[in-house]
């Protein structure tokens, strides 16, 4: 494969394996549930990993040799999609990992503040721990493989660690604390900002007490309390919820307050991050 055509593949790869979390993670939230997602996202990844192993190993799924580097011929059509199709299936898969992992291991423990205190031990340092260790036998072990016995092996190797923790994981499941997935975030966050718009000349009172909220439908999303009211945005709120929006549940018809300070005070300074971030390392 010519420099160029593999630099534009590495980056559609690269591209979409971190997209594909945003959809994991709308798909645990929504319907799925995150046990169930990482589930799928490694079997998933898993035929990824088993399909560019055997095209490592299979000779008619690679260009012929050329130790001359001169004049060498390029992959065909089908040994181009076995490789596209490979890496689709390993970007998918990490799209249902990447996610869930993190929050699916914290479900399994009382993350309230005062047991994270009484505990010796953090959950989130030896994930990061476990993760930096996985990636520097990654950069060692596994590249001295492939570079001293062959493409095989080194790509057999996380194909095998794949499979006996997709085992371990499926054999743990009796055990898990499984959190039943609640309403998609973005559907609130989009509730939120069609209220803003509509309401942006009502009048917000002076007294906070007057925000609609609803404890019950919130019970889902708030379980380790309550956002504090703020001066900004005030109009994304309803101060008059009419009683039907009660018996109804209709969640189109206004925007609950809590889910006026998720958008307030976690997406859009999470979002101008992720924004921010390539031009920063561009500048870097």
């Amino acid at each position: 494969m010519p420099l160029v055509q593999a630099s534009n593949t590495l980056s559609n790869f690269t591209g979409t394996a971190n997209f594909m979390p945003l959809l994991g993670a709308l798909i645990a939230d929504s319907f799925a549930g995150r046990f169930w997602t990482i589930m799928a996202g490694s079997i998933i990844y898993e035929l990824g990993l088993i399909s560019i192993t055997v095209s490592a190993i299979q000779p008619t799924l690679q260009p012929p040799p050329c130790p001359t580097q001169m004049n060498c011929k390029e992959a065909s059509a089908l040994q181009l999609w076995v490789l596209y199709i490979s890496l689709l299936l390993t970007s998918l898969g990490s799209g249902g990992i990447r996610p869930c992992v993190v929050t699916f291991a914290a479900d399994q423990f009382d993350m309230t503040k005062s047991s994270v205190a009484a505990r010796s031990w953090n959950l989130f340092n030896w994930y990061y721990f476990s993760m930096g260790m996985a990636t520097l036998t990654a950069l060692t072990f596994v590249v001295y493989i492939q570079d001293n016995v062959g493409w095989g092996w080194g790509l057999g190797v996380p194909t095998i660690a794949m499979a006996l923790s997709i085992i371990a994981f499926s054999v743990g499941s009796p055990l898990y604390n499984r959190i039943k997935p609640g309403s998609s975030p973005f559907v609130r966050l989009a509730q939120v900002i069609v209220a803003a718009v509509k309401k942006r000349k009502e009048v917000v009172p002076e007294d906070p007490a007057h925000l609609y909220e609803n404890r019950e439908l919130d019970a889902a999303i708030s379980l380790h309390g309550r956002l504090l009211h703020t001066n900004q945005f005030n109009n994304a709120t309803d101060s008059k919820p009419p009683p039907l929006y009660i018996e109804s549940r209709n969640e189109n018809a206004l925007s609950e307050f809590f889910q006026y300070g998720q958008l307030e005070f976690y997406f859009l300074p999470h979002l101008l991050t992720c924004l921010a971030s390539p031009f920063n390392k561009l500048a870097l």
